[in-house]
Parts: C-alpha cells; sequence; structure tokens
C-alpha cells in the first residue's frame, strides 16, 4: 500500500520556491527579514517606528500579509515606501508561492533590505519558510512568558527575539528573564532585544540589528 503525504509534498514545493526567491533577491542584492509574531503583538508598529531610521542608511521595501484589509499596508506606506499587500484570505501564514508573486511585483533593484509582515500567528509562520535571510520573532510582554515552551518551533527558528511593549512591565506579569532564558534553551544562539514601540526604547538597538545583517549581507 502506498501512502502520500500531502503535508510534506506541500512543504517540499514550499522550500523549492523559496530556493527561487532566496536566489531573485541574491540576485538584486536585497536582504530579507521575516518578521513573525501573535496577532496584535506589534508588527506593524515596529515597522513604522523603525522604519526611519532604516531609511537613512538603506532603500526599504515591505510585503505586508494580512488575512483581510490593507490597513497596516497603508500604515507602512504612509512612511513614503514601496509595500506589496498580501490578503490570505484566512491562511494563517505567508507562503514561498505567495511572496515569490510580490517579489514580481516590486522593483527589486530600488530596494536595498526588504521586511517581510507575516500574517499573526504563532505556529504557521514557523514552518512555512519564504526565502528570507532572517527570521525575527517578535513577542508581546502582554501575552505571557510561557510561549517560548508552549510554542518552541517560532524560537526555534528565529535569530532574534524581540520583547515588545516593555513599558508595560510594572503592570502585567510576565517574567523576562525567564522568558529569556527559556527561548535560549529553545535557541542558544538567540539574540534578544527588548523595546518598546509607544516609548521608542529599544528600537535604535533593533536598527543597528539591521543594519548590521544588511552590512554583513553585503560585504
Amino acid at each position: 500500500m502506498h501512502q502520500i503525504n500531502m503535508g510534506d509534498d506541500l512543504r517540499e514545493r514550499n522550500r523549492e520556491i523559496a530556493a527561487e526567491n532566496t536566489v531573485m533577491l541574491k540576485k538584486h542584492g536585497v536582504v530579507s527579514i521575516n518578521i513573525m509574531s501573535a496577532p496584535g503583538a506589534g508588527k506593524t508598529s515596529l515597522l513604522v517606528a523603525s522604519i526611519p531610521g532604516l531609511m537613512k542608511k538603506y532603500r526599504v521595501g515591505v510585503i505586508e500579509g494580512d488575512l483581510q484589509t490593507s490597513r497596516d499596508a497603508e500604515r507602512v506606506a504612509a512612511l513614503g515606501i514601496d509595500v506589496y499587500q498580501i490578503e490570505t484570505g484566512g491562511v494563517c501564514h505567508l507562503d514561498a508561492s505567495m511572496v515569490h508573486s510580490a517579489l514580481h511585483q516590486l522593483d527589486l533593484d530600488s530596494i536595498d533590505i526588504l521586511l517581510v509582515e507575516n500574517v499573526g500567528n504563532l505556529v504557521c509562520p514557523a514552518e512555512f519558510d519564504v526565502g528570507v535571510d532572517a527570521k525575527v520573532m517578535l513577542l508581546s510582554i502582554t501575552e505571557g512568558d510561557d510561549k517560548p515552551k508552549k510554542y518552541p518551533l517560532m524560537f526555534h527558528e528565529s535569530d532574534l527575539l524581540i520583547m515588545n511593549k516593555i513599558d508595560l512591565a510594572p503592570y502585567v506579569d510576565f517574567d523576562i528573564e525567564k522568558a529569556k532564558s527559556e527561548a535560549r534553551d529553545i535557541n542558544p544562539s538567540i539574540d534578544i532585544i527588548e523595546i518598546s514601540c509607544k516609548t521608542g526604547q529599544g528600537i535604535e538597538a533593533w536598527v543597528d540589528w539591521m543594519v548590521r545583517l544588511c552590512d554583513e549581507r553585503k560585504s
């Protein structure tokens, strides 16, 4: 008896297209980052707070993934950069094929760094590579410090953990050091930055992290 695992076939095809995306981006000299989080963690606020600083050195483009509406894309586009909106229509993540289509709609020769804002979800986005240089996990401290152990794949796959809404630390039951420790148990090499999109704390460190990534990839 032969059994076909559709999930494995889907992921293998996704890996193939992700590899094509990687080749395309490198051909045009574009450094790319996939930003992932739960809904409401502050991905769009993170982009709005940090892109102006990043634009001082690099030309920025954004792929914006959402289940419905273009509200987040409009907020980012107001910064005066090239934004491509993907409405997934209920799919809980971006996949390599969606990003591949978006890349053909962007002028990659006018972009140095491409930021991909994934759909808000702590499971599926980590399972589907889209062909980027780095993956960033955004964790709001309002979500609870148990998230690294509950959603280990997201933390294992990420190069950087950003802990957002740090200004609310005095008002929420969140053990910052515990969350850091458990994230490093899963991924010892993960970088960690504490930020507040509201106050601006840590935004410069996040911009510096992106600049270093660009400098490394472009050297």
